[in-house]
């Protein structure tokens, strides 16, 4: 047995433990993530509930802090099951708080002894849940173990390692192959982006990031050079293969090897799921996620078509501001020894700004984005795999800066976040940019 294999089986009686834990019980409260792969966690946990008869309440949140563990200690029962999907690996102390049973499906790294009965996450087995399995795909696991027939929740699972941005290798692989051999997922070579009139999504679609996105005329002149138009799905292959060739030359000039990777290759259709295309309905949950109407992003992972079109609506829109927000920041960031950063107020989308720049345009050092908005500093902080492989540890920095700072910060190695007070900002950006340097064990300007 290899050592991937033995991970995965000591994983899956993790799963089983809290499969039976959650059987046993009559009613679940629920709290899961805001972002794609949480709210798929959700849509998993909900739906393997339901088949069940198990009754349940959910929520959706930014981020777990006090006001949430209040709000659940005023609205559950003895005897009530607490599960947390997507959060609660790092916060032991707010956990400790609940007296009902706990159970925590998650794939941040752990801070500390966890007080929950049952706690299920990859790393606890070896397996890097930053990269290799997403939230969604631990609670598909758990609902696996539930009932074998949950199989077709899969999608729901590749979705959340979508929007994660994950490898699919190790768990991730296993998950997939699973989905295949179901028909729950099929897939296809292409272009990593959603469905649509191949101007439009160039236009609107701020991954992968081109010098010519948003940029309609740009946008015309080069289709006109390939010679291609017309909706991605129903494109020859010929064209396809021209148009995927065309924008992988034009990454290869700026971006990271993993954008490219990100950009063209397997594209994944739910066969299951009302959005088939696994970009557009990232897309429409991360949308939702950030907008709060993370209710409409649980009713179509449960499965209602009465929310499809004003999702992909929703979508659209907040995509062109993305390109939009993007384009602002591009002349914002300044450079550190270790690291890129910008400092922004009431400024929206900083997380894909980071992500973007990180992975678009300066791949060679990790970036940090702060906006202050309402009294408070939002932080987001983002690397690559290639940094990664390096020494770079975002969730340790940002943790540490923050703390040294009065706020708070944590996440995974490769993408994490913080809060911070105002006045404080240049602060926490030095810091951290004195932490990477030492994870990376040189300052990345090229002095030694």
């Amino acid at each position: 047995m290899t050592s991937e294999s033995t991970a995965m089986s000591r994983l899956k009686e993790l799963a089983a433990k809290a499969a039976d834990v959650i059987s046993a019980h009559r009613y679940v409260r629920l709290i899961c993530h805001n972002d794609a792969d949480g709210l798929t966690s959700a849509g998993i946990m909900c739906r393997a509930l339901m088949r069940k008869s198990i009754r349940f309440h959910a929520t959706i949140e930014s981020r777990l802090a006090q006001d949430t563990i209040d709000t659940i200690k005023n609205s559950v029962s003895a005897g009530d099951l607490v599960i947390f999907c997507d959060m609660g690996s790092g916060q032991a102390e707010l956990i400790r708080q609940i007296e009902n049973d706990v159970i925590v499906i998650d794939h941040h790294t752990p801070v500390g002894d966890s007080p929950a009965k049952v706690a299920v996450n990859p790393h606890y087995t070896g397996i890097d849940g930053a990269i290799y399995l997403s939230a969604s795909g631990t609670t598909y696991l758990v609902a696996k173990e539930m009932d074998p027939d949950n199989v077709d929740l899969a999608g729901l699972a590749i979705a959340g390692a979508v929007g994660d941005k994950q490898l699919f290798e190790n768990a991730n692989l296993h998950i997939l192959e699973e989905a295949t051999q179901a028909g729950v997922v099929s897939v296809k070579k292409g272009l990593k982006v959603g469905d649509g009139d191949i101007a439009d999504v160039l236009e609107y679609t701020p991954e992968p990031y081109l010098d010519i996105t948003g940029d309609r005329k740009k946008i015309h002149d080069f289709l006109a050079i390939l010679g291609v138009k017309g909706t991605l799905s129903e494109m020859s292959q010929g064209d396809l293969k021209k148009l995927t060739s065309s924008i992988a030359l034009k990454l290869a000039k700026h971006a990271s090897p993993e954008a490219v990777d990100a950009a063209i290759g397997d594209v994944y259709y739910l066969e299951k799921e009302l959005v088939k295309n696994v970009y557009d309905f990232v897309g429409i949950l991360n949308t939702c996620g950030k907008l709060e109407k993370a209710g409409l992003a649980l009713s179509m992972c449960m499965q209602d078509a009465s929310v499809i079109e004003e999702g992909r609506q929703l979508a659209v829109e907040y995509q062109r501001s993305i390109v939009a927000n993007i384009k602002e920041a591009e002349s914002m960031f300044k450079q550190g020894k270790n690291i890129w950063y910008m400092i922004a107020k009431d400024m929206d989308n900083t997380g894909m700004i980071s992500s973007t720049v990180v992975r678009y345009m300066h791949p060679e050092k990790p970036c940090i984005a702060t906006n202050e908005v309402e009294g408070i500093v939002k932080v987001s902080g983002r690397g690559t795999r290639a940094l990664i492989g390096k020494g770079l540890d975002l969730a340790y920095a940002m943790r540490e800066g923050a703390m040294a700072v009065g706020g708070q910060g944590g996440g995974h190695n490769i993408a994490s976040g913080a809060s911070i007070p105002p006045g404080k900002v240049q602060e926490f950006i030095d810091i951290v940019d004195g932490i990477v340097g030492q994870q990376l064990g040189e300052d990345l300007g090229g002095k030694r």
